[in-house]
């Protein structure tokens, strides 16, 4: 390896390394399906994705029937609204752990995952969106000498 004397140098000099970025491709099963884990808080989601109509199936039902909030379903929905694929694929997702709210984030996440590892194409557009990052905020746990993790005892002179 030769020595670089200037900046000059540095502009014109043939350097001949690959590019270090990932390269993403696709990755399936046996049935044509990808697979991935989304989790939040203390729920953990496994999502399949397969071409189909559209349906969700998360436990055995329907998604709408599982989360019968509209804010949880809209959560549930938004990485496929987001990549533009509203309709295309069937989703079927086992979760467990956690309330409601971090079972979407989970099965979220999951799917966000699982759309990248059936169509690596996604990935800029659900990354610029934030669904591919697990949320690590995790509930604090309790402290001794506090009432809960931050709370203190009451105060009282008398």
């Amino acid at each position: 390896m030769s020595q670089l004397s200037s900046l000059e140098e540095l502009g014109s000099a043939e350097t001949g390394l690959q590019s270090d970025a990932p390269v993403h491709v696709q990755k399936l099963d046996a049935y044509g399906r990808a697979y991935a884990t989304g989790k939040r808080k203390d729920a953990v989601a496994r999502v399949w994705v397969k071409p189909g109509t559209g349906k969700i199936i998360i436990n055995d039902k329907d998604f709408s029937a599982y989360f019968a909030r509209p804010v949880l379903q809209m959560v549930l929905r938004q990485p496929i609204v987001a990549a533009d694929r509203d309709g295309q694929f069937d989703i079927i997702a086992t979760v467990a752990g956690g309330g409601l709210s971090g079972q979407a984030g989970a099965v979220r996440h999951g799917i966000s995952r699982a759309l990248t590892f059936y169509e690596p194409g996604l990935r800029p557009v659900l990354k610029k969106g934030g669904f591919l990052t697990r949320d690590s905020r995790v509930v604090e746990r309790k402290k001794y000498g506090r009432a809960k993790a931050r709370r203190s005892f009451q105060f009282s002179k008398r």
